[in-house]
């Protein structure tokens, strides 16, 4: 057995070829999905990476794993106590942990854990390649090390090789002389001028007054990236950046494929492509960032070509990123590990079966502290910190009809709200049950100041420049809701 898994940081699928993108952005991932099974409802249960990536390797919810943030107590994996014996649980229990149990050599690239300290991310790999930029690496920086490795161990069996490619993360990295592909190409055509219109009235951090964050800064070594959208023009070179990532790193990918093809190994090849989160593109006035628990945040890509089962099947079911580790354990006729969250989908791979979940819930507490509910076509937002976005405490939207999430239904919707808020209450009280501590960590965010990108100091640089840039009419309301920030302020 041998698995070939992409993890693309920041990857939407709807920029995708084969997700119903109408530029051509990913022809050699699209090839792949042809072949396999295309999840169109596959959601990371924690945002953005840190959070996410923790989920998926211990293989738990981050409200049970602990980390749920970019820094504070939030941004470290929770202590095991007193039970911890001579090696953690993560030697035994993580995803790559349990695929070397099954007599795989499990195989990384990745300067992931560097990028967040987040070194519970190696347990389990047998071989760590670290490509040293602490995810400010360009595809052709990381090529290199994939197909050395190819060329020099491909050809022994049992192996899981995991590749992190960033090339659709911010800042927009690809190499000038690739070029536009896509300047001839027209933008999405929801974001029409109006709606451009209505989000420069609106405020907070990655807006598109303040792509930087919370100004408009950028640098000469990024020319893709800008720092403020105020037309058209500026837009399109927002996108642009965007797909002309998505695509070098394709055409990357394309490379790696083509080296396994030239060995002979690309017919009886796993193929797994996903991601850690999407990336908002004007949804919720957002520009350039994975801040929220949303729809265009926290629902990734999810492709497996498996040789021998179900081939150009799209699921539509809900499953979490964290199902991924069960559903291998199923496929290899192995139990799941007990510490686990996940349920298997493998009976999708085998035969197409549908066996998603009635809903999900996702969060997010690095940039906001949100939980969302994703069921039916409805995503239900709550809002615990708005990360200094002005957002409502509750949001709902019909992503059949709104799927950019620009009309909040949350006032004329109440009994879908109140569903909502019972399934947020049931998945809630299932966790608290069944971790050994008391603290959610969502409140711990909380209580340490907010979320790590939303500091107080943050919003005190943010009112001068709103000050500065004609917007001031916003900071009444930003202290109202944050009168903590000005009162520590003015002592």
């Amino acid at each position: 057995m041998r698995i070939l898994l992409l993890d693309i940081d920041t990857l939407r699928p709807d920029h995708l070829g084969c997700y119903g993108y109408h530029r051509n952005t990913s022809p050699n991932i699209d090839h792949i999905a042809a072949e396999g099974v295309r999840f169109t409802n596959y959601y990371t249960s924690d945002a953005p990476c840190f959070p996410s990536r923790t989920a998926l390797a211990t293989g738990q919810f981050g409200i049970r794993n602990g980390v749920v943030g970019h820094g504070g107590t939030a941004g470290d994996p929770r202590h095991e106590g007193p039970s911890r014996g001579f090696q953690d649980r993560l030697a035994r229990e993580s995803l790559p942990a349990f695929l070397r149990s099954t007599g795989l050599k499990t195989v990384l690239v990745s300067p992931f854990a560097e990028r967040h300290s987040a070194w519970t991310f190696y347990a389990g790999f047998s071989e760590i390649h670290n490509t040293g930029k602490r995810g400010m690496e360009s595809a052709e920086e990381i090529t290199p090390t994939v197909l050395r490795w190819i060329e020099g161990n491909a050809n022994e069996d049992n192996w899981l090789l995991y590749v992190n490619f960033w090339d659709p993360h911010t800042p927009y990295r690809t190499p000038e002389s690739f070029g536009n592909p896509f300047q001839n190409d027209p933008l999405p055509e929801w974001i029409t001028e109006d709606v451009l219109e209505r989000h420069k009235q609106m405020v907070g951090p990655h807006g598109v007054h303040e792509i930087n964050m919370y100004d408009n800064q950028t640098s000469p070594k990024y020319p893709r990236q800008p720092g403020e959208i105020t037309n058209m023009t500026d837009l399109r070179r927002m996108v642009d950046g965007y797909d002309c990532g998505v695509r070098f790193m394709d055409e990357n990918i394309g490379q790696i494929l083509s080296a396994l093809e030239t060995k002979g190994l690309l017919d009886d090849l796993v193929i797994i492509i996903t991601a850690d989160h999407g990336e908002n593109m004007g949804e919720l006035g957002i520009y350039g960032e994975h801040g929220t628990a949303d729809q265009a945040t926290c629902r990734i890509p999810m492709i497996i070509r498996w040789p021998g089962m179900s081939a150009g099947h799209v699921d539509t079911g809900f499953h979490y990123h964290l199902d991924l580790g069960p559903t291998l354990a199923e496929m290899f006729a192995r139990e799941p590990m007990p510490s686990w969250d996940g349920a298997s989908y493998a009976s999708v791979l085998t035969n197409g079966e549908d066996n998603g979940r009635e809903y999900l819930v996702v969060s997010q507490c690095a940039h906001v502290a949100q939980r969302s509910v994703r069921f039916g076509d409805w995503l239900y937002m709550r809002t615990y910190h708005d990360g200094f976005h002005l957002f409502a405490e509750e949001m709902l939207f019909n992503l059949a009809q709104d799927p950019h999430e620009q009309h909040n239904l949350a006032s004329e919707q109440r009994a879908v709200c109140k569903d909502a808020v019972y399934f947020l209450n049931e998945w809630h009280d299932q966790r608290m049950k069944s971790m050994p501590h008391d603290v959610d960590p969502l409140w711990t965010v909380i209580r340490e100041g907010g979320p790590f990108h939303a500091r107080p100091e943050n919003l005190l640089k943010y009112v001068e420049y709103l000050e500065e840039t004609g917007r001031g009419s916003a900071i009444p309301e930003l202290k109202r809701r944050h009168p903590q920030v000005f009162e520590k302020q003015s002592r």
